[in-house]
């Protein structure tokens, strides 16, 4: 690159990528890389991809000015950062760059040296240039990049009718030969123009990656733009399986033939990813349940831990019909099979798995397991990974074993303390259980004294009513965190436990009417005292006709509950069904709304009708992440059955109270 010519530039008045770069900085970037020459890195290309490139924008007019000094640096043997720069100019593409001179730059698909040339692919004049390199081309992952980009242009609308022709029969030549990796790519390639494509050749798929001896091949071949690394078979595997997702049979006829084909062969690694795809899928689809239940009861015996893990997994996430496997489960128990990038051990999970049969093989130890758990320092996980449950998870469905935990569960606070990393999951338990956390009641109240876990020490008093009358000395010098509501909230949990039922209905009563705002007031707590609530009626019903979203919802329930009139509650509970049936995805608010008409005792006819259709869906009622998508799945469900049974009422006529 001649120096001269860039020191012979007028930057004045062009824009860089970003507002607060100065445009001075973009010959300042070239002449760097200029001088590092053969010592030139990725990193020193960094400032000039922020300087000439705009993500999602219109391409900054100071990169028409860069683009033949890119080139230069680019196509110099000596450069040390050849390929960061071929990307640079792939980067930089634009129809507002379209009037420029390209030609040193489609040059570089004749490049001594193959990285460069797979670099410079998408610099190539669309199908036509691509197919002049694919007839001279010899390196095979040059070739396969070319056949990636002809499968983009074939499916890009914008492309000729001719080209797209063209582009197909190459394609089509290459689905006939007998390189097993190119014609995966060719797979891949055609399923742009042609989404079903890929079902048609399921068979040579599950040989091809079930193939030990072809497996380091993807890596020789296989590259994708701006990743310096090859790809493996197992992360084309993903690549190739996303293509069925219009098709969830195929996808799982796929993946199951490829874990039993991993099976034969001893193949851990196909093992472990297409479970991982198959978890995924479960996560997506109820129905996918029934085919991989006995595969991951087969998968028990794995003599490879992380796959032994995958199966107590996904064995644990189908909850109760996993039974039939609970005797292997507890063979697990002290299974130590893991993987590296998953959390937790084989035998964590497999104890997961049995709670959520109700095999109380799982108890002994599990509450020590689970403090160990949450107190594990440098813990990490994806969520939509497996891995090991939250306490709450686990324990709050548990309640008929409370006997046996309370006890256990009370140690462990003791020994961990209002900081221990365990203890407030423990005491969202205990609220959850209501009056069977009373035992634990001498171990909480120690809690009262520290911001950290005092507030959710208050839920599980008021959950326990006046049977914790005892903790009112201990509330007098309870420490909360810096804020009214909270202050407020001692006050409530003391009216509560002593039993004052009048007295905690005016303490209620005169916070909602005195909340600046109404909707942060404590107006849903109205709801327990039903009837005797009534002198607030109008004021729950205000807050309901003037607010949306949880506020109107939590404000509907409540007005049932004060007047008995099911009618005006109905209506709004519907503006949370129905949309469900549509489409919708506010399974929150969904399954709120259904807790509010199994209480009231009926539902209208549009309500069952939109559970009916809610019902019939393959789909997880849930946006959660991993576990907890099934989790919620399976709780509105139950929800949505228990209305089913509810008979009809029309909210236009539905005034009498429905109890």
């Amino acid at each position: 690159m001649s120096l001269e010519a860039l020191d012979a530039v007028v930057w004045d008045g062009l824009e860089t990528g970003h507002p607060l770069d100065s445009v001075e900085e973009v010959p300042r970037a070239l002449r760097k890389l200029a001088r590092a020459g053969a010592h030139a890195t990725e990193e020193d290309c960094y400032p000039l991809y922020s300087l000439v490139t705009r993500d999602g924008c219109e391409t900054p007019s100071a990169a028409a000015v860069a683009l033949p000094f890119v080139v230069a640096l680019a196509a110099d043997p000596a450069m040390g950062a050849r390929v960061p720069l071929v990307e640079l100019l792939t980067h930089i593409q634009a129809p507002a760059l379209a009037d420029e001179d390209w030609t040193g730059a489609r040059a570089l698909l004749a490049d001594p040296e193959p990285a460069v040339r797979r670099a410079a692919v998408p610099l190539a004049d669309g199908v036509a240039g691509l197919l002049e390199v694919w007839r001279v081309e010899t390196d095979p992952a040059v070739r396969l990049a070319v056949l990636l980009a002809l499968g983009e242009a074939a499916s890009d609308p914008r492309t000729d009718q001719e080209a797209v022709t063209a582009a197909r029969a190459v394609l089509a030549d290459v689905l006939g030969g007998d390189d097993p990796v190119m014609w995966v790519a060719a797979v891949h390639a055609s399923a742009g123009p042609e989404p079903g494509s890929a079902a048609l050749h399921l068979d040579r798929l599950v040989e091809v990656f079930s193939d030990l001896a072809v497996r380091p091949r993807f890596e020789e071949a296989w590259f994708v733009p701006s990743v310096e690394d090859p790809c493996t078979r197992e992360i084309v595997l993903w690549w190739i399986a996303r293509l069925f997702e219009h098709a969830p049979e195929v996808q799982l006829s796929f993946l199951t033939r490829l874990i039993e084909a991993a099976g034969r062969t001893g193949d851990a690694l196909l093992c472990r990813e297409a479970m991982d795809l198959a978890w995924q899928l479960l996560l997506e689809r109820r129905s996918v349940g029934g085919t991989l239940l006995p595969l991951a009861g087969r998968l028990l015996d794995d003599p490879d831990g992380a796959v032994r893990y995958r199966a107590a997994n996904m064995l644990a996430a189908t909850g109760l019909a996993a039974a039939p496997y609970a005797d292997r489960l507890a063979e697990l128990l002290d299974d130590g099979g893991t993987d590296e990038f998953l959390d937790g051990t084989a035998g964590e999970v497999a104890r997961w798995a049995l709670t959520r049969i109700g095999d109380p093989r799982a108890l002994p130890g599990l509450v020590e397991r689970l403090r160990a758990q949450e107190e594990e320092p440098g813990r990490g996980y994806a969520t939509a990974d497996p891995r090991r449950p939250e306490i709450k998870d686990v324990l709050i469905p548990l309640r008929a074993h409370a006997d046996v935990l309370v006890p256990a569960i009370g140690e462990a606070i003791r020994e961990g303390g209002a900081r221990g990393g365990a203890t407030r999951g423990f005491v969202e338990v205990l609220a959850a259980w209501e009056e069977d956390a009373l035992p634990a009641l001498p171990d909480l109240l120690p809690l009262l004294d520290d911001t950290w876990t005092s507030i959710g020490v208050l839920h599980v008093l008021r959950a326990l009513g006046p049977a914790a009358a005892s903790a009112e000395p201990a509330l007098r010098t309870c420490q909360v965190l810096d804020h009214p509501g909270n202050h407020w909230s001692v006050t409530w949990t003391t009216a509560c436990i002593v039993g004052d039922r009048a007295a905690t209905l005016r303490l209620v009563g005169d916070a909602v009417l005195a909340a600046e705002d109404p909707a942060f007031g404590p107006f849903g707590a109205l709801a327990e005292f039903g009837r005797e609530a009534a002198p607030f009626a109008e004021r729950v019903r205000s807050i309901m006709e003037n607010s949306t979203h949880w506020t109107r919802l939590t404000a509907a329930a409540t007005l049932w509950s004060i007047t008995g009139q099911a009618g005006p509650t109905i209506r709004v509970l519907e503006e949370f069904v129905l949309p469900i049936a549509d489409g919708g995805d506010t399974f929150g608010s969904f399954h709120d709304a259904l807790q509010a008409l199994i209480r009231i005792g009926g539902i209208s006819p549009a309500v069952r009708t939109a559970l009916l259709r809610v019902r019939r869906s393959d789909h997880r009622l849930s946006r959660l992440e991993g576990y907890e998508r099934i989790l919620q799945d399976e709780q509105i469900r139950t929800l949505i059955d228990q209305a089913l049974t509810c008979p009809d009422l029309n909210p236009d006529e539905a005034s009498p109270a429905v109890r």
